[in-house]
């Protein structure tokens, strides 16, 4: 697929959704400072089904703004419900040790769905992952009738509002039909980049002026479908990650690989806030229970450290 197309789509479904925002403050700050990038230009470009478009700002007031949006129309979706307490415990805020980072408060698992009430709200923390997986995924798609399969534009249905919030974790605003909205980064495209990790992904549609930029070494390495590391924030969500790619045919060699090694080698991963926030970018529940029984054993312990071999077994539990 070329350029010109791959631009016209983004460029229809970021209208279609900024329309449906009711904040016309609001929509200014999101026409002037999007960011599309990540996994759906590559998609089109090889003319794959897109999972999602990956939305980014480049200020935190935008995403500031953007976050409590989402987070009060969620709460106005289901504050009828009687048995919906989730809800009341989540909210938007600037980090006390990180005032640059923005996050979403969530109780208990990380997450929360429009489905996952009660019982169901334990889905996430005890069912494996493919099946929270597919829940977003259809969380994202709709899977309504007349879909286009290629950019995810779809007819509004009567019962289910369009573009409306349906999962959320600290890091991200899931909206149903194909839109992802990422609060834990922002800035210009390539500070955001320095949080990527595989050079593929690096190309991006900027809202401002409706430009598409394509890498030559994004374009490389997606033509040979060959993983190339340029460094990450987040090392470890790089090397699990290596599973998605090397499952639908990409090769890596074991110097990418050591280059992904020599980054986590850096990190201090005693640290339990560390390891939480290296795990974080990883959408699994299975690493939040995990990071859960650290702390407990920390809050119980105060001398409680972190032994290889006492994570080994609570690794093996778990997963």
């Amino acid at each position: 697929m070329n350029r010109r197309i791959i631009k016209s789509i983004i460029s229809r479904k970021f209208k279609s959704w900024v329309e449906s925002l009711k904040d016309e403050k609001l929509k200014e700050m999101v026409k002037k400072n999007t960011i599309v990038t990540g996994g759906c230009i590559p998609s089109m470009l090889v003319k794959e089904k897109v999972n999602d478009f990956d939305i980014y700002f480049r200020n935190k007031e935008t995403v500031f703004a953007i976050a409590k949006y989402y987070v009060k129309w969620f709460k106005e979706l289901h504050k009828e419900d009687p048995k919906n307490r989730k809800t009341r415990d989540f909210h938007v805020y600037y980090d006390e040790e990180d005032a640059s980072r923005i996050r979403i408060m969530i109780k208990s698992a990380g997450v929360i769905g429009e489905n996952t009430y009660e019982s169901q709200y334990r889905y996430f923390e005890n069912r494996p992952l493919e099946e929270g997986e597919e829940y977003v995924e259809t969380s994202l798609n709709e899977n309504l009738e007349g879909a286009d399969e290629l950019d995810g534009t779809v007819f509004d249905d009567d019962k289910k509002t369009k573009y409306r919030p349906v999962f959320m974790t600290d890091n991200a605003i899931t909206l149903s039909h194909k839109i992802q909205i990422i609060i834990r980064f922002y800035g210009e495209p390539d500070e955001i980049h320095k949080n990527y990790d595989f050079i593929h992904c690096t190309n991006y549609w900027s809202s401002w002026n409706n430009n598409l930029v394509l890498h030559q070494g994004a374009l490389e390495s997606l033509i040979a479908k060959q993983l190339y590391y340029i460094g990450s924030k987040y090392p470890i969500c790089s090397a699990i990650r290596m599973r998605k790619f090397i499952k639908k045919g990409w090769h890596i060699n074991a110097g990418q690989i050591l280059k992904i090694c020599m980054q986590i080698s850096e990190l201090n991963l005693d640290n339990i806030k560390i390891l939480e926030d290296q795990l974080t970018g990883v959408d699994t529940a299975y690493f939040m229970q995990l990071i859960d029984y650290l702390k407990e054993e920390r809050d119980k312990n105060e001398g409680f450290q972190i032994t290889m071999p006492y994570l080994a077994s609570l690794i093996d539990k778990i997963f």
